[in-house]
């Protein structure tokens, strides 16, 4: 006859049922997608950067240089461009702030590059204000605040250098000598352009604040549940406020990164700019609805589209040069990044879902 176990608590534990492991299983499969939607941009860009190390001969340091240079731009304008999407709100005019600052910093390039860099900063910082205060205090929508004001500063930048489309740098300035200055001659082969470190400090700084300061917390809180956080007794107008002014502030600070590169301002730069942003930041995990968003993620957001377009340029010169592999013009270049991202906000948009039949 066979032996019974005196002992049959010690022998479920030791042994889980099918249907204890099943449960498991389930509860964690939310923290399964929560790090996809999180981390999934990041793993994303090591796959990119891995096969293109792989594939192209010639992407190297100097590749990654080039495209975090190019991409420091669009990556400060994206960085404003979180903060404001996680109250739930967007800026359209940052593109726009970004020509009329590459302007004042070119008419103001005379009396050198530190008094053009405050000038276009606080030209950019001023636009945001107004933007805060309609959006806040107004209460007018942000789309609607903001595109009306995308056409303002387009229409005062034209207007300050008499309907030209562009105005040179003041030749005898010292821009010509900050647009050449590296970081780390003599330890790094190749130094880094200046831009880069601009780039990773500002994000880092974007990161301290979103994670350990009560304007992070309010920010979130705000673009989780407005009505809650103004129950709460939170700030909400005043840290409307300071989000765009911050956003209309970062797109100053490219405005001058524009004027170097253009060795000038323009009034018509900037088209399309807002969207790159946006794009970036959506890839990077923070959700259009607000209340989650990751600095951290834009930033990832942005290499990873940034070497995304560089890797269509080289395969194409691939093609050319071995014949095999595959050619895009510019326009199957912009569907592939549409496609893309259309891909991600779909997926944030199924996890969304997901997130809220669990909450009720």
């Amino acid at each position: 006859m066979p032996k019974v176990s005196s002992q049959p608590g010690i022998a479920a534990l030791a042994e889980p049922s099918e249907a204890t492991t099943r449960v498991g299983i389930k509860e964690r499969l939310p923290r399964v997608g929560d790090f996809v939607r999180q981390q999934g941009a990041l793993m994303a860009l090591i796959i990119v950067v891995t096969f293109s190390f792989l594939r192209y001969d010639n992407f190297n340091t100097i590749t990654i240089y080039s495209v975090l240079n190019f991409n420091a731009q669009f990556g400060l304008i994206a960085l404003g461009m979180t903060f404001v999407i996680m109250t739930g709100g967007i800026d359209l005019s940052v593109g726009g702030i970004a020509a009329l600052a590459s302007v004042v910093a070119a008419l103001t390039s005379s009396h050198g590059f530190f008094y053009a860099l405050f000038a276009a900063v606080i030209a950019g910082t001023l636009v945001g204000i107004v933007n805060g205060i309609v959006v806040a205090w107004m209460r007018v929508p942000p789309f609607i605040a903001t595109l009306a004001t995308l056409y303002i500063v387009r229409g005062v930048a034209l207007r300050l250098i008499n309907d030209a489309a562009s105005v040179n740098l003041d030749q005898k300035s010292d821009f010509i000598t900050v647009a050449g200055t590296t970081v780390g001659d003599g330890f790094l082969n190749p130094p880094v352009p200046f831009p880069i470190p601009l780039l990773l400090v500002t994000f880092l700084i974007g990161i301290l604040v979103l994670r350990y300061t009560r304007f992070g917390r309010y920010v979130l809180a705000i673009g989780g549940n407005p009505e809650a956080a103004q129950l709460m007794g939170l700030p909400v107008k005043r840290t409307l406020f300071w989000v765009y002014t911050l956003s209309g502030a970062l797109a100053g600070l490219v405005g001058v990164l524009l004027a170097i590169n253009l060795n000038g301002g323009s009034a018509t730069e900037g088209n399309g700019w807002e969207l790159i942003a946006i794009a970036a930041v959506v890839v990077g995990g923070t959700l259009l609805t607000g209340g989650v968003g990751s600095v951290f993620g834009t930033l990832v957001g942005v290499l990873l589209l940034g070497t995304i377009v560089e890797i269509l340029q080289l395969e194409n010169n691939y093609t050319l040069d071995h014949g095999g592999g595959l050619y895009l013009n510019s326009f199957w270049q912009n569907v592939i990044r549409g496609i893309f991202l259309l891909i991600v906000v779909l997926l944030q948009s199924r996890l969304q879902q997901k997130r809220a039949r669990q909450s009720t």
